[in-house]
């Protein structure tokens, strides 16, 4: 296959030029004619539209096993596939909780017969499973997932012993949710003594408060400087955070980095108004003034990778009163197309979207030839069409829930095409299903 005219955005660069695919894997970039194609050679006429890597998302709740009425492998790896999402890195809080190897490799498997797109899954810690930990193998698993604050899940690592255990021992990337536990309880009753069970979710983000979070991640920074940990702290929400991270940039990866997800850079507070429970997720969508500086960590560097910690459930579970409404919401769909409207917005340079959500992912987990177009690399890449727009709604959203935070908003751009491994699986607003998928190694 070769993708000829295409405006190539890749590693600082926008260039028109031309894509030489063979067996899954780029073989050639080239400028004006190839005077190697073959008899076989499909091509496809790019016209001048943008093509860059696939989107790598490091942290997404595909709710499979056990709750896969909100979503499975199979549904939200289609809706990714149609978002430009080319690879996902699953989380661990599913039923049952992937606290072991051997459940962990039940993940695996169900991904290599369900997913569209290539696929890793977090081991996830618990106050008991060390043992567990020391066990991965870290060419082939992403990373440890720890909770140092309660979310969905309920698998809360609050032991001492056990954090120090784990930043010393893990031989791979340690990846934490962090709100400190006793700040959210106290909130909680404070907030529950004064309103009953009628809290409105206005309250939410003093409720998951910036305290609990600096709290929290202040912890998790100092345990990682004690014992050298490679630390990854994952959705950060408040300014006050980011002065425990240092500037990086592609030639500087510092052992301790963060996250920013999709909906911390668009939504604020003042959003809760009109969408409600839709957008209560953990840790809270807070102040403009904390989304807009978590905006500019992202454009500075002291925020490595931009995700989604998508996370879908129902529309009648969303409907509850506080305390019942899960924390959540899904977003993979819509990611690209989210931070592509912020770039036409003046928020990021279109450098900023490749290298947060494709090339700084690749480059802190070590994924083996991803995340760039580069002769060599597999061939996971997606075509935007930067001048035809639409919306999310009913008849095009593909999450298994059904729903997104984003109907009614107006993208000005459009995901043409997606290929994964050289395969295309998303091809002007259809579907199309292949098991061209693999399973992420790395390089470490």
């Amino acid at each position: 296959m070769i993708i000829k005219n295409a405006n190539i955005l890749n590693e600082g660069k926008i260039f028109e030029g031309n894509v030489r695919i063979e067996n899954g894997i780029i073989t050639k970039i080239f400028t004006g004619d190839n005077p190697d194609i073959l008899a076989d050679t499909s091509i496809i006429d790019a016209q001048h539209k943008l093509l860059m890597p696939g989107i790598i998302d490091d942290q997404v709740h595909f709710r499979d096993p056990g709750l896969t009425h909100k979503g499975d492998i199979f549904s939200e790896s289609r809706a990714a596939a149609a978002g430009g999402v080319t690879s996902f890195m699953d989380m661990p809080n599913t039923s049952p909780p992937a606290l072991s190897i051997e459940l962990l490799e039940e993940k695996y498997s169900a991904a290599s017969r369900n997913s569209l797109i290539n696929y890793s899954f977090y081991l996830g810690a618990s106050n008991g499973n060390i043992a567990e930990i020391n066990k991965v193998d870290p060419k082939a698993v992403c990373g440890v997932k720890v909770f140092m604050g309660s979310s969905t899940g309920n698998m809360l690592v609050d032991n001492d012993d056990t954090l120090a255990a784990i930043f010393s021992e893990s031989p791979v990337i340690v990846a934490v949710h962090c709100e400190d536990e006793n700040t959210v309880r106290q909130n909680s009753a404070l907030y529950r003594q004064k309103f009953g069970d009628d809290i409105p979710i206005s309250c939410h983000p003093a409720i998951r408060s910036a305290e609990a979070c600096y709290k929290s991640s202040a912890k998790a920074v100092e345990l990682a400087a004690k014992y050298n940990t490679r630390l990854h702290i994952l959705h950060l929400s408040t300014a006050r955070e980011l002065d425990l991270f240092e500037k990086n940039s592609k030639n500087y990866l510092p052992r301790i980095t963060a996250e920013a997800c999709v909906h911390h850079l668009w939504f604020s507070d003042s959003d809760y108004e009109i969408l409600g429970n839709r957008i209560k997720c953990n840790p809270a969508i807070k102040s403009s003034a904390d989304r807009d500086a978590l905006r500019e960590a992202v454009r500075n560097g002291k925020i490595t990778v931009v995700a989604t910690d998508h996370a879908p459930h129902t529309v009648d579970e969303k409907q509850k009163k506080y305390f019942g409404a899960p924390s959540g919401l899904p977003l993979i769909q819509h990611s690209l197309s989210a931070m592509l409207e912020m770039h036409r917005q003046g928020v990021f340079s279109l450098f900023d979207v490749v290298e947060r959500m494709c090339h700084a992912p690749a480059r802190l987990f070590n994924i083996h030839r991803r995340g760039y177009i580069r002769e060599g690399y597999y061939a996971d890449l997606v075509l935007v069409d930067m001048n035809s727009g639409y919306s999310p709604c009913k008849d095009n959203i593909l999450y298994k829930c059904g729903w997104s935070p984003f109907e009614g908003v107006r993208f000005s751009t459009k995901i043409e095409k997606t290929w994964v491994n050289g395969a295309i699986v998303f091809d002007n607003d259809k579907i199309v299903e292949t098991n061209s998928a693999k399973r992420l190694e790395f390089e470490r």
